[in-house]
């Protein structure tokens, strides 16, 4: 089996859950015999070595026709494509773009704007239900666990043209596309390859907005999703949103479970190092999504009755200032530290320094921060309202927003040695159910079903 993969981000010492789901996933294929061929928006950097065939624009100004192998990319064959490639169209007449794929809802009928002109407007689509469409022309920044400045729409339009030429050169039996900054360059390779689609969803823009969505996010997301052969989600919480949210049909929709990688030779670190204070770690985007105010109002009930604590979050996001405003309204300064955004080998070191683990996400489609958590055998407090907690039963749940519950289950683990080693026990078992490897077997079962369909 050979896939053509579309994801905007990979290496998972440089992006957050998605990077760390494709590359975990992609290994899971590369061990049972999946051959795929990886396309990122931006250049790979050299020395980076991979399990995948990695291709990307590279940094240089000039294009090479040809495909190139380096000393400087170890097992990574490169396909040098011009990174400046000339937008072919506006970020206007892109948008209206996609209101005609919508309109259409076929693949074989989706043809790539010429640059010239994007003819005659189709009519618009019914908005997302509660959305407020922006201004024509707007950026777009977010989504998928990542923050990105400039004019999004743009690098979208490069990405898919990136995609398309580079399919030309490649064999491949299906298009995987990851997440909505994709899906145009997918629907376009599905469209001139013939070949059947498969989008992966990771988060909708629900997850990240709301009921407030941005509607050029939503139109692509649901372009996408009914442009697809099958739409694999990440939880049946985000099965629901889909069939809901964007009509995708009950049978195009499979749940595929992320997974974690379990501590080399079955080597578990017993015992967190120690610290004076008992560490309480909050670890991902500070968004609205991620409910980091409910993390901190659950702390300021947590100290009035135990003080030996220090609230720990890790992350960056367009949040952080009102949480730093938070935490000196509720008086929380000396419990509280912001570490920013974390990467590589800082990620194992601030779990090592873990006492619990708090993860109150108002909308998490899975969640594998909880998994790398009890990786590292920090016991964890999830939300009832993340995908994750429909795999994971030895641990505590709550609801996002019910911080008494929140701060009481805290003081429990704080206080209880003995609980905090049952989670742990407990979170050893619950992480063998999980492994890329079962589920790259499920993806590869669907892939097989479309090709001999």
């Amino acid at each position: 089996m050979r896939v053509f993969m579309l994801g905007w981000e990979f290496p998972p010492h440089i992006s957050g859950g998605l990077g760390t789901a494709c590359y975990g996933m992609t290994r899971g294929l590369d061990e049972i015999g999946v051959d795929v061929c990886f396309v990122l928006p931006t250049a790979v950097a050299p020395g980076t070595a991979s399990h995948v065939r990695l291709r990307s624009p590279s940094d240089l100004p000039k294009r090479l026709s040809h495909r190139v192998e380096t000393d400087e990319f170890e097992h990574v064959e490169l396909h040098r494509v011009d990174a400046i490639l000339e937008p072919y169209q506006t970020a206007e007449s892109f948008d209206q773009a996609v209101r005609q794929m919508i309109a259409k809802q076929t693949v074989t009928e989706i043809e790539l704007p010429s640059g010239e002109s994007a003819g005659e407007e189709a009519p618009e689509p019914a908005p997302a239900p509660g959305s407020t469409p922006p201004p024509r022309g707007t950026v777009v920044a977010g989504g998928a666990g990542a923050h990105y400045v400039g004019d999004l729409m743009s690098q979208i339009q490069r990405y898919a043209r990136l995609a398309l030429e580079l399919s030309a050169a490649e064999q491949f039996d299906v298009i995987h596309a990851h997440d909505w900054m994709t899906y145009p360059a997918a629907l376009a390779v599905a469209a001139a390859s013939r070949k059947p689609l498969v989008v992966h969803v990771h988060s909708t823009e629900f997850d990240r907005a709301g009921d407030d969505v941005n509607q050029q996010v939503y139109d692509i997301e649901r372009m996408g999703m009914h442009g697809a052969s099958r739409v694999v989600c990440v939880s049946y919480l985000t099965r629901n949103i889909a069939v809901n949210r964007y009509g995708v049909p009950d049978e195009k929709c499979e749940v595929v479970y992320n997974a974690v990688d379990l501590p080399q030779s079955g080597k578990w670190q017993m015992q967190p190092i120690k610290q004076t204070e008992r560490i309480v770690l909050f670890l991902g985007r500070l968004t609205m999504q991620k409910g980091p105010e409910y993390f901190l109002r659950a702390a300021k009930k947590v100290v009035e009755k135990f003080q030996n604590v220090r609230f720990v979050m890790a992350g960056s996001g367009d949040m952080i200032a009102q949480c730093v405003r938070e935490v000196a309204d509720l008086k929380l300064g000396r419990y509280v530290t912001f570490t920013g955004f974390l990467r590589g080998d800082d990620v194992g070191r601030v779990f090592q320094m873990a006492d619990l683990y708090v993860m109150p996400s108002v909308s998490e489609p899975f969640g594998i921060a909880p998994l790398e958590a009890l990786s590292h055998n920090v016991p964890v407090i999830i939300s009832r309202q993340s995908g994750v907690s429909e795999v994971l039963t030895h641990v505590l749940k709550v609801d996002f927003w019910d911080v008494d519950e929140m701060a009481n289950k805290i003081l429990a683990v704080l206080r209880h040695p003995s609980l905090r080693r049952t989670l742990r026990q407990h979170g050893h078992i619950e992480l063998r159910k999980l492994s890329w490897k079962d589920s790259a077997v499920k993806l590869n079962d669907i892939y097989s079903e479309l090709v001999e369909a």
